[in-house]
């Protein structure tokens, strides 16, 4: 046997102050009658009044206040096999890793601001596997499609702008590596999470997202920063800004939200699109739009978990209160007639 609620068998201690209570106040009682006149007497007047009765009402509250801790504590014996059966989606999370992520438009920077809403998005998964493809210039998968959030989150926070060495925003090759983590047989519960600034060099990720699309896989798309935009930082090893990003002619590379880019491909992936917002109010949305999908069945596992029983002492302590309710304190007084006169 063991208790679900151990913390609870503390209120035992009660039990004792209670019985010590109880026999201050007997005490107490006892000395009053002996101020007013002798024990004898007293007693003799109150003689329909029954101690051994009272006493059995205090140990039946006593009893009751135990087994009523005791179902707090929730009893538990017994075994009982059950199987958990869990639904969900396959979700693959695409990351922009790329040097206009330390753009500080959207602070702390854009990266950071990535990551935190990733991770707010992990909290509220029930059921779902997710896996992250970290991108620049090259794409990988870094985590495959697992259950284990806490282990996503450690790869996670491990993602910076240095991961990938090739540099550039390969929106489409990333789309492509995120497609390839799924199951090829299924030709639906997959979803891929696209957060970037939308910025990309080289290939065409409206027509691979139309492609992947076909595929049954759903593109939902967050951008993060701002139109105006701000200059890219260039860090030193103890991340000091020192200088920014330049152009081959030596002008200051101002990175911008490309919103129409990431518009169209949550269009062709049959998705939505959101921009980012400090109270990250579209992750909430895209949670209710996941809800909706249709889930399948992951596989099932078998546990075992030990049966409450917490019913019996709280059975036994009503009993005892009902006991202690019903027990009257008064003895029966046998009346004598005695005639008039002797």
């Amino acid at each position: 046997m063991r208790f679900a609620q151990n913390e609870m068998m503390h209120l035992l201690w009660i039990l004792p102050l209670i019985g010590l209570l109880f026999f201050w106040s007997a005490k107490k009682k006892r000395g009053a009658i002996e101020r007013f006149g002798s024990l004898p007497l007293m007693k003799a007047l109150a003689s329909s009044y029954s101690l051994e009765k009272m006493v059995w009402k205090k140990i039946f509250l006593i009893l009751a206040l135990f087994f009523m801790i005791l179902s707090l504590a929730r009893p538990q014996w017994g075994t009982k096999l059950e199987l958990l059966k869990r639904k969900g989606l396959d979700i693959m999370i695409v990351l922009d890793c790329s040097l206009s992520m330390e753009t500080q438009d959207v602070p702390p920077s854009r990266l950071e601001k990535a990551k935190n809403e990733i991770k707010h998005f992990m909290e509220n998964l029930r059921g779902d596997r997710v896996g992250l493809v970290p991108f620049a210039g090259d794409a990988f998968v870094q985590c495959p499609l697992t259950l284990d959030y806490g282990a996503a989150v450690l790869f996670l926070e491990s993602a910076d702008t240095s991961l990938i060495s090739e540099q550039g925003t390969a929106i489409g090759k990333a789309l492509e590596v995120a497609s390839g983590a799924f199951n090829q047989k299924e030709r639906k519960y997959k979803v891929i999470v696209l957060i970037t600034d939308g910025e990309h060099h080289g290939d065409n990720p409206v027509k691979i997202a139309r492609e992947i699309a076909r595929e049954g896989i759903r593109i939902y798309t967050i951008g993060i920063g701002t139109r105006k935009g701000q200059p890219i930082p260039m860090k030193d090893e103890e991340g000091r800004v020192r200088e920014f990003k330049k152009d081959s002619r030596g002008e200051i590379v101002v990175s911008k939200l490309d919103e129409l880019t990431l518009e169209e491909i949550a269009l062709e992936g049959d998705g939505k699109y959101f921009r980012s917002t400090s109270g990250e109010l579209e992750l909430d949305t895209i949670q209710e739009d996941l809800q909706k999908m249709e889930k399948k069945s992951l596989a099932g596992k078998y546990f075992t978990h030990m049966e409450d029983r917490f019913q019996i002492p709280l059975f036994l302590g009503i009993l005892f209160l009902f006991g202690e309710s019903v027990v009257s304190n008064r003895r029966k007084v046998k009346k004598v007639w005695e005639g008039r006169f002797k």
